[in-house]
Formats: structure tokens, sequence, C-alpha cells
């Protein structure tokens, strides 16, 4: 029997998935992201869009410079500064590749490029033959690919192949396409394009009509070799084709798609639990592959099953994607040594002097709960690599609240080592926090979003407050965890704050395949 085809994993979270309204990461959050990726063996990170902002420059200069297991790409439109800038980004990896898009269909030619064929052919062609001065790894995607003729498409694909181009990546940019229209457009590229030999047919698949991964699997049928994705399926509007079901469905059903890749699945669901801490967007308890429910089993029927043989309702093993068979670790008096351990086994990489911060923190933790599970663990490390760029500091926190008392709360907040307090009244104890941190940093934003979640079980476990904020136009998400909930909900307000004090970023980004 012959080995399946080995399919190149493009991981675009960092990019495509934090273009999702409220999901920017700080540089340091990004370089976490970055090393859980490299653990996870994807083939190739997309670390960013340079020419965007500064802050999204210096994270992919930052991933380029420390990650080497994988090959770290830039994004860049067929425009000289943005292919200037992604090469500049990328120049510290050894492995670097450069990743022009142009439009091509005729609605974007039309009203958004306002230019014609022949145009859009030299633009595409004159982007990557600038690209290839920087780079031997020159991928190029026709964006809106499946609403573009096919015909011209033909023509675009050729010509950039010519032109240099190593990747050819046709994006569905915006969830279009059917899995038999879409298999069907990767053959007839297969068929038409008489060097498409000379270049690795790539695909980008958005799941508008929720059919992101078929799209992408189909196109693999097709004769694809390469499949841009995201984990949880994280990216604009209804999100990208979603790395864990794209690999899983792989490895699950070889047998049919006769291809594999070389992710180490076992770092599936850490990366999963990594991306939804970090970004605050959960996980739902349904989704496939990495939700709360993928290997839960409630029905009677299907627990005899179960217990019977695994396989009656079970596919996949929970150990395979990396799911703990439990998740009770540590109490008070773990030492540092095990805490480590624990740490590297959850798929971070941390600096001597975080671990012993993360390490004090758990300690203060078991001091308020009997049990620490990995989810603490996790979210500790979490909010210590968010807050490192923290400009206003949590100092003490007071309310008053009840039936026949005027909500009320009294915040102290530091800055650069300046401590200030203040008061303030509101609806509730939440509100009234909200309005002394608004009164504090001068900053206001607009609540778009609240929910509150138990991390772990039992009576003393963390509570998780999320949210979602509006400042000129732009969306943050940050979340706060205590075993107070009203400190957790001060605590996600004050993140949002320090984000939108750190965004560097505050106008639209260009527009994305």
């Amino acid at each position: 029997m012959s080995e399946p085809r080995k399919i190149l994993i493009f991981d675009t979270t960092l990019r495509d998935g934090e273009q999702s309204p409220g999901c920017s990461m700080n540089l340091a959050e990004k370089l976490e992201v970055a090393r859980m990726l490299e653990l996870l063996r994807v083939d190739i990170i997309e670390a960013g869009f340079p020419i965007a902002s500064p802050g999204d420059f210096e994270a992919v200069q930052a991933i380029a410079g420390e990650i080497r297991g994988c090959t770290v790409a830039g994004l860049a439109r067929a425009v000289d500064k943005d292919i200037e800038r992604a090469a500049e980004a990328v120049a510290k990896s050894p492995r670097r590749r450069i990743h022009v898009f142009c439009a091509t269909s005729e609605i974007h030619r039309t009203y958004k490029l306002k230019r014609a064929k022949e145009e859009i052919i030299r633009m595409s062609v004159e982007g990557v033959r600038q690209a290839a001065g920087y780079t031997d790894d020159v991928e190029f995607s026709p964006e809106d690919a499946s609403r573009t003729e096919p015909e011209f498409l033909a023509e675009v694909v050729e010509a950039v192949i010519e032109a240099g181009a190593t990747t050819v990546n046709i994006p569905d940019t915006v969830g279009y396409a059917m899995p038999k229209q879409f298999g069907d457009l990767i053959r007839y590229l297969r068929k038409n394009v008489s060097n498409i030999d000379q270049a690795v047919i790539s695909v980008h698949c958005h799941n508008d009509l929720g059919l992101a991964v078929a799209n992408s699997l189909t196109a693999v049928r097709a004769g694809a070799g390469q499949i841009e994705c995201t984990i949880n399926g994280l990216g604009e509007r209804a999100g990208n084709a979603a790395l864990e079901e794209i690999v899983m469905a792989m490895k699950t059903r070889r047998d049919f798609l006769d291809a594999d890749t070389n992710i180490e699945t076992r770092k599936i669901y850490p990366a999963s639990r990594m991306v939804a801490a970090i970004t605050g967007v959960h996980v739902q308890r349904n989704k496939a592959i990495v939700g709360e429910n993928a290997f839960a089993h409630e029905a009677g029927v299907h627990q005899h099953g179960m217990l019977a043989n695994r396989q009656t309702y079970e596919i996949m093993k929970p150990e395979d994607i990396g799911v703990p068979a439990s998740r009770l670790v540590f109490g008070k008096h773990s030492g540092r040594h095990g805490f480590a351990e624990r740490t590297r086994v959850l798929g971070f990489t941390l600096t001597p002097e975080q671990l012993e911060e993360a390490y004090e923190k758990f300690i203060a933790l078991a001091d308020k709960k009997k049990d620490i599970y990995d989810a603490d663990i996790e979210a500790i490390i979490d909010q210590q690599i968010g807050s490192t760029m923290e400009v206003w500091r949590l100092e003490g926190l007071q309310t008053t609240a009840g039936t026949n008392a005027i909500p009320t709360a009294t915040i102290t907040l530091s800055k650069e080592g300046q401590s200030t307090t203040d008061a303030a009244t509101g609806d509730g104890p939440v509100d009234a926090i909200y309005e002394a941190i608004r009164r504090i940093t001068g900053v206001k934003l607009t609540l778009t979003d609240y929910s509150l979640r138990a991390l772990t079980g039992g009576k003393d476990a963390q509570g998780e407050v999320t949210i979602e904020v509006a400042h000129n136009e732009r969306k943050f998400r940050a979340r706060g965890l205590s075993t107070d909930i009203v400190e957790a909900s001060a605590k996600a307000y004050l993140a949002a704050v320090n984000r939108v004090l750190t965004a560097k970023n505050g106008g639209e980004k260009p527009p994305q395949p």
C-alpha cells in the first residue's frame, strides 16, 4: 500500500485569525501562539500583515527571528511598499515566505480595484517578481478566486508561476463555493495551466456557509497540496477552515482521502485552549474535535456501547488530540519542578523569570482553592502573557451592594508606580467598578458583550469573565480571572483598557484574501 500524500498545513491564526473582530493579540501573546504552532509542527506560520501596522511588523519580525521549525510568512498586497515591508519583516527566518495577493474576480476588479484584466495580470506578475528577489519561496493568491472566471483565473495562475511563484493559493474568500464546484475548479486549473506542476496548489476557504472544511478536503481530493487554516476556525466573519478538523479528518479518514499531515496531533487540544484563552473567543461545547462535548456521552445507549467497545461511538481517541485523562494536577504543596514540568506538558515555553512569576501566582491561587486544574495553570500563564503590555494595574477593590443600598465601588489603580483611587456608583457593583475605572483611566469604552463562566468544577472554581468592548469603531476582547467574580469583572475591563491603550494600529487594515 502506497504512502498517503503529505499535505502542507499553512496556519494563518496570527494573520487571518487575528482579524476576527476583537481578537487582536499583543506581541507576547503572538509569540506564545507561534511557539505552540511550532510544537504542533505546522509547516508554515503566516505571522501577520507587516504593512498593516508597526505592531504587525514587529510581531512578524520577532516570530521570524525566533521560530526555526516552520516557514514564516508575511502577507503583502501586490504593491511595492507592502512587499518591501514583508521582506524586511521575515528576513531573519532561514525559511521565509512572502505571500502576495491581488483580487481577480469581476466584482473586485470593477468596484474595488477598478482595473482591467490586463492590469491585474501585470500587477500580479510584478508583485511576484519583486518578492522573488527577496526569497525563493513566494506564494501568490488571486483574491476571490472562487468567483473569478475560470479562464481568467487560469491565465493569472500561469503568469505568476512563470514569474516565480512556488505556491499558488486558490481562496474561497467569501465562503461562496460548493464542494463539488470548488473541487472542479482545482481540477480545471490542473488541466488548463501548463506549468501547474511547478507550484504547490493551496486553498484558503472561509466558512460563511459552513463549508470551509468540506471545500478544503474536496480540494485535497482534487490535487491541492496545501491547506490554509486556523486554530478553532478563527477568522473574519464566520471564520476559516478549522485546523483541528482538517487534520483529524485526514488522520481518521486516510482510507478515503489518501492524505496526511506532519501535525503532532497531541498538541491540538492544548493549542485550541491557548488560542481560546488568549483571544477570549470560547470554543462552543459541541465544536468538532476540541469542544467539551466532543468525547462526552450522556445517553444510556451510547454509554452502554462505550463500555462494550469505545469504537461504537468514538471514531477518534481523545488522547490522540491531547485531551488530558485527568485535569486535576496540584495543590498548594506542589513544588517548582512539578509545576515547571506541567507547564511544559501543556505546551508553554517560559523563561526562568516567567516560570518563577507563574509559580508564585499558582501558590497564591492554591491558598484560595483546594485543587488546581490544568485550566487554572493555563489561565495563570495566559494572563501573565497578556499583562506584558500592561499600562494600568489593579491594586485594590471594594464594593457595596444590596437590595436597599446604592451599588458603590472604590478602585485603586497604579500606573508607572503611582497609585490613584476613586469611587463611583452604578446600576450594580460591576457597573460601578467600570465607571470608577473610566474615571481613573480616562478611557471610555462601550461594553458590547459580557459573559461569565466557571473555569473548572467545584464551589471554589475560578470565575472567568470575558468581555467585548468598542472603542473608536474597533472592538477588543479581554478576560479576567478570579475566585471572586466581581474582581474577575474588574480585571477583564482593565485588561480591555490596557489593550486599547497599547493598540498600535488605529486604522482599518487593507483588504485580504
